[in-house]
């Protein structure tokens, strides 16, 4: 195994840390909105890092859109897996329950919005996911030794938009 650069050796530690996940939810959200808006959804701050979405959630509760900037693990067929992990916090983070509430979603990736469908990962699926989450990103480990609550995994795969109405002959 390569060993990582020191710059994400070194964002690995500080993101492992209680102080980021206390402070990193209150800073990192409302950075990434801005520089998403400025970018017309083509950027974000933490993607410097961590590749990332914004994900478009009806509220599990009061069904209005819920937009939320996540880091995410894209995959080779074109689908992504979203990390509830809440930086290592007690509580399953909102957009979590909002996707099993409403799994039909959008994303906004790289300037593009695309309409997805959620599915959570259980059992040997999760437990072969979330392996390869660890290797993507170890800092995981940490926030999941920390809390009791087992992380949300989900794949988000793309839908096909319904079709264009057709006009009449």
């Amino acid at each position: 195994m390569t060993r990582a650069p020191a710059g994400v050796r070194l964002v690995r530690t500080v993101s492992s840390t209680r102080l980021f996940a206390r402070l990193a939810p209150r800073v990192i959200p409302s950075l990434d909105r801005a520089v998403h808006r400025l970018t017309g959804g083509r950027a974000m701050l933490s993607t410097l890092m961590l590749p990332g979405l914004v994900l478009t959630a009806r509220g599990a509760k009061t069904g209005l859109p819920r937009a939320v900037p996540l880091a995410c693990m894209p995959e080779a067929d074109g689908s992504w897996i979203l990390i509830g992990s809440n930086f290592g916090r007690p509580g399953h983070p909102a957009w979590t329950a909002n996707l099993l509430a409403h799994p039909e979603a959008d994303v906004s990736w790289k300037g593009e919005n695309i309409p997805v469908e959620a599915r959570l990962f259980e059992g040997e699926q999760r437990r072969r996911v979330w392996s390869r989450v660890l290797r993507f990103w170890p800092p995981y480990a940490t926030y999941q030794a920390r809390i009791t609550r087992q992380i949300r995994l989900f794949r988000l795969t793309r839908r096909d938009r319904p079709d264009p109405p057709r006009l009449c002959p």
